[in-house]
């Protein structure tokens, strides 16, 4: 009986150890941030506008422009000159990669 429990308590500890185990994902994050520069923060910005946009709309915005305030990269359009109308804006977290803001103005 007492080795029966004994092998159950072992039984439960390692199933356990199992879960846990499972259940904590492994996960990298660099040191500065799924974001670092200019060119990540304009890849990103132009993967989202293009679906939104149009591919056309944005490819007329080339250069696009990327600056980095705090943690937050804010990345823009650019319009010919002689052209009126507004661009496509995209703000972007550095440390994590979310989309916080995306616009086109008129």
């Amino acid at each position: 009986m007492r080795k029966t429990m004994m092998l159950g308590g072992l039984f439960l500890a390692a199933a356990l150890a199992i879960l846990v185990s499972a259940s904590q994902k492994h996960y990298y994050v660099p040191p500065r941030g799924f974001v670092p520069d200019e060119k990540t923060a304009t890849r990103i910005a132009e993967a989202v506008w293009v679906p939104i946009y149009g591919e056309e709309v944005i490819r007329g915005e080339k250069p696009f422009v990327a600056s980095l305030k705090s943690d937050v990269w804010t990345v823009h359009g650019s319009l010919p000159k002689g052209r009126v109308g507004g661009v496509a804006i995209a703000e972007i977290s550095k440390s994590d990669g979310r989309i916080l803001r995306v616009s086109h103005g008129r």
